[in-house]
């Protein structure tokens, strides 16, 4: 055993600021150990207070879309431009609406849209666990009125209501996607998302809106969701959510090293010792998790669909749910979007456009089987952004199908790299960086075929 933790064994290190002395139980993990599962639980809830705070916090920021409780629409596509949200898809102009619920539940309203466009509604809690969904899939395209409840509200479904659904955090994330067809239906989708409405329930019921507490929501800084600082964010959102009756044993651990909500915690003041043991944990957590990806994910053992969804579906499961976080947050669970992603070529290779020109080739009735789109989105390995091009062209989706030229075996054949590969097949490209990339395929509500695994992803084939 290590000097330094049998002195932490032997509650002689404090833990914070203003923390009571650790005292780490001989039988339970070492405090490293322990380091390594809060950096896997708590990575994606810091990685979601990015955004909260860039949306509904931060006025005066680039990415600020409207103030808690309210909806903000985008009534455009991603771009390179657009930096709060890492692997965004450019398919469906977003809305946003941070749900603070403490005080009282909010009443969201969808509008009627027609049959062949999809929309969706995704509710997503602190945790960043997909704990459901609003739209063509669940509740259809009629529209329709649902109240979302946090954990301590004790009421009944109220009339003019439809559904009720409960959340086990007091803060929900409402990530509205509308389909976008083409350039021209631009209009139509944002009349779209001005029919959308979000309301505290009182108000919804014509009386005042219950006031809520104000709360100093800390400025993110740089590197806080891999180093020591995680940790006082961490106990900062856990204070919105109560503690899961499967995760009482587990929170007691965590409080051994200062983990717990609204436990006083200050980096600053963490001895050499105990910063050490946090970063060492937090190092193991990053390599399992390389090798995790490298050997399942990568391979595609692992499919994205094991990675987003309720509590009840990643059943506690802390990697699966970092990995998600990781690698695409606020991905959709997998019945209602499909991801699979081209991270290496079919020798196993990285990919990487300034060494190579690559094709992915779907044979004649081999496209992927969606219900209601598919789509193949390009990013940049190291910021995970979408790229700039000289097409402004991100993806290559199903509604693009008409203006793709066929093979002489009727099948579609993409071209992924970083120069043009000539005019006449230009209208295949999706323009790749001159560097390390990944391409995401998207399959929205994907069919029988998809989630059985018997339709498979082409392989990413080196063209040299």
């Amino acid at each position: 055993m290590r000097i330094k933790e049998a002195l932490m064994i032997a509650g002689l290190l404090m833990w914070g600021s203003g923390a009571a002395l650790a005292q780490i139980n001989v039988e339970s993990k070492t405090p490293r150990a322990t380091a390594k599962e809060v950096y896997f639980y708590g990575y994606p809830a810091v990685e979601m207070y990015k955004t909260l705070y860039a949306q509904a916090v931060d006025k005066g920021g680039p990415n600020y879309k409207a103030p808690f409780n309210t909806i903000g629409n985008t009534a455009s596509v991603f771009t390179p431009q657009d930096t709060a949200i890492i692997t965004p898809n450019s398919d469906t102009p977003y809305s946003f609406a941070w749900l603070d619920l403490r005080a009282e539940p909010i009443v969201l309203t969808l509008p009627a849209i027609e049959d062949n466009r999809y929309y969706s509604v995704q509710l997503i809690d602190l945790y960043t666990h997909n704990l459901g969904y609003l739209g063509t899939r669940t509740t259809g395209n009629k529209g329709g009125k649902f109240l979302i409840a946090g954990p301590g509200w004790k009421g009944v479904k109220p009339e003019g209501v439809d559904q009720v659904i409960r959340t086990e955090t007091n803060i929900v994330y409402a990530l509205y996607r509308t389909q976008l067809f083409d350039e021209q239906d631009l209009n139509r989708v944002k009349e779209i998302q001005a029919s959308y409405a979000v309301q505290p329930l009182q108000a919804f019921a014509g009386q005042p809106a219950v006031p809520t507490r104000t709360v100093e929501w800390p400025k993110p800084i740089e590197g806080m969701s891999d180093s020591p600082a995680l940790i006082r964010y961490l106990n900062f959102l856990l204070g919105f959510a109560p503690t899961d009756p499967s995760e009482t044993t587990l929170m007691k651990r965590f409080a051994q090293i200062g983990v717990g909500p609204g436990l006083p915690f200050d980096e600053a003041k963490l001895s050499k010792a105990q910063a050490e043991i946090i970063n060492e944990g937090f190092a193991d957590g990053k390599a399992e998790f390389a090798t995790f990806k490298k050997t399942k994910v990568d391979t595609h053992q692992i499919d994205s669909g094991s990675f987003f969804g309720t509590r009840k579906h990643l059943k506690n499961n802390y990697l699966y749910r970092y990995a998600g976080a990781n690698m695409g947050i606020f991905g959709n669970s997998k019945n209602e979007a499909m991801y699979m992603g081209y991270f290496v070529d079919a020798a196993g290779k990285p990919a990487d456009a300034s060494i190579n020109k690559y094709t992915v080739h779907f044979i004649k009735g081999g496209l992927p089987p969606a219900g209601a789109f598919w789509s193949l989105t390009m990013y940049d390995a190291k910021s995970k952004l979408l790229i700039d091009n000289p097409l402004n062209r991100y993806l290559i989706n199903s509604q693009m199908l008409n203006s793709l030229k066929p093979g002489k075996d009727g099948g579609i054949t993409l071209y992924v790299q970083h120069d043009s590969p000539g005019k006449d097949l230009e209208s295949n490209w999706l323009p790749a960086p001159n560097g390390p990339f990944f391409g995401v395929l998207r399959i929205y509500m994907p069919k029988p075929e998809a989630l059985n695994g018997h339709w498979k992803l082409p392989p990413l084939t080196s063209a040299q």
